[in-house]
């Protein structure tokens, strides 16, 4: 079986415009989580969120992509250009069909489906923007990406929610290991933080007023945040071969359903997930040293993981740090884990945890050991990071030093 490296990371989310940058802000314990700017925010129960500030399209991208775009495939691109700047990946006419683009995403183009909603039915008007349709598809981020780069390969996107793009960056390890790809680009993408779109959430009545405080008894929900990060999966031999730099090893993968309940989280199945990361990985629960949770801030998403994560470490439970990232850049839905990936990258290559910011009390149900509000110097050879989805849908990768 083919081994599988990261050569490149990109993103853009709230607390960055790259990885430095996010990284910076990791370190930092920094939220980007405050006030909303959106259309129509005072008709909203819930405004708080995490945007991306200080994003200009127009000074990135050429006229012709910026009409056939979406806000959420804007990121895809510009976290894209970052992580093959730093791949040093070049996409010739013999590499091509052997390179593809796997993306994950949950809601589409919500910019452009809450602006036609409004066209047709608040202004009245009987025609939308001509190229709606190529805008809010949920697969144009890695559409655009194989136009962008001349990716001939195996291409397509996956949507399961919130474990989007951990099942993206599977699939993505999965393909080169069966030989189908040398080359994948890999990991997420999403922009709702529309009217529509946090309406629709509101309903569910899981978003937190105050900040997303996960494992916190004083927890009171989640938050939700926008963004992407892309991430350049190659076959070691491959990578080795062009003399390229190796941020990480993809040592493992799982997945798994809870079969469960639409909406409520359950530990059998999220346990799966991870005991099945480590087996694939050849790890024991020794040897990981840290954990990206889920970690939604929401009482039933963190009690129940917390609860895996004892089932699946069994003794070694207590001994793994924990955090959640989510706690400073908010929930990005389908691009969530994409983003979080940085966390256990900073952890393997600078031996720094990030932490969950804004916590302030514990509580008796997570009595792990959770990294909170300060990063925490350790020495980290192999993480997990955890991805549980409405639906039942978990997937969890591991992450090893090269």
């Amino acid at each position: 079986m083919r081994q599988v490296v990261i050569t490149g990371a990109g993103t853009i989310n709230p607390l960055g415009h790259s990885v430095a940058d996010t990284k910076a802000a990791m370190r930092a314990g920094r939220s980007a989580i405050g006030p909303l700017d959106i259309r129509d925010v005072d008709r909203l129960s819930q405004k708080i969120g995490a945007q991306v500030t200080g994003f200009d399209p127009d000074a990135r991208f050429d006229r012709q992509t910026l009409s056939i775009c979406d806000r959420f495939s804007l990121f895809a691109l510009a976290a894209a250009q970052e992580a093959m700047a730093q791949a040093g990946l070049t996409v010739d006419d013999a590499l091509a069909p052997r390179a593809g683009a796997v993306l994950g995403n949950s809601g589409g183009g919500m910019t452009t489906q809450d602006d036609g909603f409004r066209a047709v039915y608040e202004d009245g008007k009987s025609r939308v923007h001509p190229f709606t349709v190529p805008r809010l598809m949920g697969n144009a981020p890695a559409a655009q990406l194989t136009m962008a780069y001349g990716l001939r390969g195996p291409s397509f996107t996956v949507s399961s929610a919130c474990a989007s793009s951990n099942h993206a960056m599977g699939q993505a390890l999965s393909m080169i290991r069966a030989g189908m790809a040398d080359v994948m680009l890999t990991g997420g993408a999403e922009a709702m933080l529309t009217f529509g779109g946090l309406k629709a959430w509101e309903g569910l009545r899981v978003m937190s007023p105050t900040g997303c405080r996960p494992f916190c008894a004083t927890r009171d929900g989640m938050v939700q945040g926008e963004g992407a990060a892309i991430f350049v999966f190659e076959a070691e031999e491959h990578a080795r071969a062009r003399g390229a730099p190796i941020l990480a090893r993809v040592a493992g993968y799982a997945m798994s359903s809870d079969a469960a309940d639409i909406v409520m989280p359950d530990a059998q199945g999220a346990a799966a997930a991870m005991t099945g990361a480590l087996s694939d990985a050849g790890l024991s629960a020794g040897d990981v040293g840290y954990v990206n949770a889920h970690g939604t801030g929401t009482a039933a998403n963190d009690r129940t993981e917390c609860a895996a994560i004892r089932a699946a470490f069994g003794p070694a439970a207590g001994d793994v740090a924990i955090s959640s990232t989510k706690s400073m850049h908010g929930h990005l839905i389908g691009a969530a884990s994409a983003v979080e990936l940085i966390a256990c990258l900073m952890a393997l290559e600078e031996g720094v945890i990030a932490p969950t910011a804004g916590w302030r009390a514990p509580d008796p149900d997570c009595d792990l050991d959770i990294v909170t509000n300060a990063a925490r110097p350790a020495r980290v050879t192999a993480t997990l990071s955890n991805a549980f989805a409405f639906g039942g849908m978990n997937a969890v990768l591991a992450l090893t030093a090269p």
